[in-house]
C-alpha cells in the first residue's frame, strides 16, 4: 500500500482561490479534495439577494455553512433554520434541503462538505469567473444541472423555495 504524502500548508488571501460562476452565484474554492486527501472541500459562496438552490440532497456529503455576511433561511427535514453572520448550519447527507437568501442583500458563506467532492460538481456545472463580483442572473438549464448532479452524488428533488 502506497502512503499518501502529507498535505502541504497553504495560505489563501481573501481574493484567492479558483473562482467560478455557479448557478447564478460566485464561488471561490479554498480547499479541494486533492489538497485534503478527499476529506473536505471548502468553498466561499457569494449568493445574490433572493437566491435559492433547488431542493436537493447529497447522497454522500454532509454540507455545512458558516455565515460570514447576510442572512438566509435554510430548510432541512421540515425545519426552518434562519441564519445570519456568525451562525453555523449543518445539513446532514441524505436529507433534502435548500435555502432562501434574504432580499435585503447578498449572502456570503463558507460552505464545507465532507467528504470532499463538491468542487468537482461545481467545476462540471460552472464557468471560470474572471471578476469577483455577483454575476448577472443567467438561466440555469435544469436538465444539465440534474445530469451533472447525478454524476456527482446529488439528487435534485424540487424547485427552489418561494420567497
Amino acid at each position: 500500500m502506497t502512503e499518501l504524502a502529507p498535505p502541504l500548508p497553504q495560505l489563501l488571501h481573501a481574493d484567492e482561490g479558483a473562482a467560478l460562476w455557479f448557478t447564478g452565484n460566485l464561488i471561490t474554492v479554498k480547499a479541494t479534495g486533492g489538497e485534503t486527501h478527499g476529506r473536505v472541500t471548502v468553498v466561499e459562496f457569494l449568493n445574490p439577494p433572493g437566491f435559492g438552490p433547488p431542493l436537493h440532497r447529497h447522497v454522500h456529503e454532509d454540507e455545512m455553512f458558516y455565515v460570514l455576511e447576510g442572512s438566509a433561511v435554510f430548510h432541512c427535514d421540515g425545519a426552518e433554520l434562519p441564519a445570519g453572520p456568525g451562525d453555523f448550519v449543518l445539513l446532514p447527507s441524505g436529507i433534502p434541503h435548500t435555502f432562501l437568501v434574504s432580499p435585503d442583500g447578498p449572502l456570503r458563506t463558507l460552505q464545507i462538505t465532507t467528504p470532499a467532492g463538491f468542487e468537482q460538481f461545481a467545476a462540471a456545472v460552472g464557468e471560470p469567473a474572471t471578476e469577483r463580483r455577483l454575476p448577472d442572473p443567467a438561466p440555469v438549464d435544469p436538465a444539465a444541472l440534474a445530469h451533472a448532479a447525478a454524476l456527482h452524488g446529488l439528487e435534485i428533488l424540487g424547485p427552489p423555495p418561494s420567497p
